[in-house]
C-alpha cells in the first residue's frame, strides 16, 4: 500500500513538471568572456604613434660629406657629432685669420710702445717749456706726436678685436662642418651617404638636405582623431588602454596628455594625443593604435582573461550563490565563487565557462530540474 502511494505521488510530481502550466518563461543571458578595461571602456579611437620630439637634421653650411658616424637605430646623445663636412677651405680661412689676429697684436704692441716714448717726451717738454728751456714750436711737436700715438693705440686696438671677431667667424664656420644632435633620442633614418653634396634647407635643390632623421623615443605618443559628437567623453588625465596592432597581445597603459584646442573642420573631429605610462622598445613612431578611453583605472592584470555574468543572474543561497545553467529546455542550479566588479558585470571565478547561458532575473518558484521557456 505504502510503495503503491509513493508511486502515486511520483507519478503526479512527474506530470506536473510537464504540464503547460509548469514551464517557466524567463529571459537568458550568455556568460562573457572579457578582459577589464572592456568594462570600463566609454568609447574606441584609432590612431598613429607620433614623437612629439622629432628632427630633420642638416648641416649650418654647404660642403661634400666626408664622414657619417651613425645609422638607422643608433642612440645618441645631445651634441654628439652625427656627421662631418669637408673643412678645407673653411679650415684655411680659420688659420688666415688667426694669422691676420696675430698681426693686429704685434701692431697693438708697436702702438703702445710709441705711445709709452711718445708720453715720456711729451711729460719732458711739458718740464722744459715751463722754464722757457724749449721753444713752443718744440713743445707742440712733442704734444702732436704723443697725440697721434694715442690715435695709434686705440685704431690697432680696434684692430685686434676686429681680427678675433674674424677669428670667433672663422672657427663657427670650421664648427658648422660638424653635425651634431639636437638633443638626446634615436637615429630613425639616414638620408645622405659619403661624398654627397649636403646644404641647409632651401639653399639648394640639387644638394641633400637633412642628413640624418631623430627622434627622442621618450616623448612617443598616440595621436588619435575623435568625433565632435564623442569628444565630450574625453578629459586630459583620462585613463586609456593602448593596443598596437603590431602586437595584439600587448598592452599598454596610457593617459590623456592633450586636447587640441582646435578641430579639423573637414573631418570634423579634434586630435588627441595619449602618453604612454609603460612604453617598451617595441613601441616605434608610425606604427598604428588603437585606444580604449576608460571610465576608470583598472585594477586588475589587463592581461588577464576574465569569465563575467551580469549580477542580476546570480542568486544568494544560503552563504554563496548560485546561477541557474540552461541545459536544453531546463535548468540546472550551480554553484559559484564571485570576483570582483567589472563594470556592470560581476567576475565568476569558478562554475561557468565562457558561452554558458543563464537565467536572467529568475523568478523566486525557479528550482533545479525545472523546464523553461526562453522568452
Amino acid at each position: 500500500m505504502i510503495i503503491t502511494l509513493i508511486i502515486v505521488i511520483l507519478a503526479a510530481v512527474t506530470a506536473y513538471r510537464f504540464l503547460p502550466g509548469s514551464i517557466h518563461k524567463v529571459t537568458v543571458t550568455t556568460v562573457s568572456s572579457l578582459q577589464p578595461s572592456q568594462a570600463s571602456t566609454l568609447l574606441n579611437a584609432s590612431g598613429y604613434v607620433v614623437a612629439q620630439r622629432q628632427a630633420d637634421v642638416a648641416s649650418k653650411g654647404t660642403g661634400r660629406l666626408v664622414e657619417l658616424k651613425v645609422r638607422e637605430g643608433d642612440p645618441v646623445k645631445k651634441g654628439q657629432v652625427l656627421a662631418r663636412l669637408e673643412d678645407a677651405d673653411v679650415s684655411a680661412a680659420l688659420s688666415r685669420a688667426q694669422a691676420n689676429h696675430n698681426v693686429a697684436q704685434f701692431e697693438h704692441e708697436r702702438s703702445k710702445a710709441e705711445l709709452n716714448e711718445a708720453t715720456l717726451s711729451y711729460e719732458r717738454g711739458k718740464s722744459l717749456r715751463a722754464p722757457g728751456l724749449i721753444s713752443q714750436a718744440e713743445f707742440e711737436t712733442v704734444e702732436a706726436r704723443y697725440r697721434r700715438a694715442q690715435a695709434g693705440v686705440a685704431s690697432t686696438e680696434s684692430g685686434v678685436r676686429a681680427a678675433e671677431a674674424t677669428v670667433r667667424s672663422a672657427e663657427i664656420d670650421v664648427g658648422n662642418t660638424y653635425i651634431r644632435a639636437p638633443f638626446d633620442g634615436t637615429v630613425l633614418a639616414k638620408n645622405a651617404e659619403v661624398g654627397e653634396v649636403v646644404a641647409p634647407f632651401g639653399s639648394s635643390t640639387l644638394a641633400k638636405t637633412a642628413v640624418v632623421t631623430m627622434a627622442d623615443m621618450s616623448s612617443l605618443e598616440v595621436e588619435a582623431d575623435i568625433s565632435e559628437s564623442n569628444i565630450e567623453k574625453i578629459r586630459v588625465g583620462q585613463r586609456c588602454e593602448i593596443i598596437l596592432d603590431a602586437y595584439p597581445q600587448a598592452k599598454y597603459e596610457g593617459l590623456v596628455e592633450t586636447i587640441m584646442p582646435t578641430a579639423d573642420r573637414a573631418k570634423a573631429t579634434v586630435l588627441t594625443k595619449i602618453r604612454f605610462l609603460n612604453r617598451d622598445h617595441r613601441v616605434l613612431p608610425e606604427m598604428s593604435a588603437k585606444v580604449a578611453f576608460l571610465s576608470e583605472k583598472i585594477q586588475e592584470d589587463p592581461t588577464r582573461t576574465l569569465i563575467a555574468v551580469p549580477a542580476a543572474a546570480m542568486v544568494q543561497k544560503g552563504q554563496g550563490k548560485i546561477v541557474f545553467l540552461i541545459q536544453g529546455d531546463r535548468v540546472m542550479e550551480v554553484p559559484i565563487e564571485v570576483g570582483n566588479q567589472v563594470g556592470n558585470l560581476v567576475e565568476v571565478k569558478s562554475g561557468l565557462q565562457s558561452g554558458d547561458r543563464v537565467v536572467l532575473n529568475p523568478p523566486d518558484s525557479l528550482n533545479s530540474g525545472d523546464k523553461i521557456q526562453i522568452k
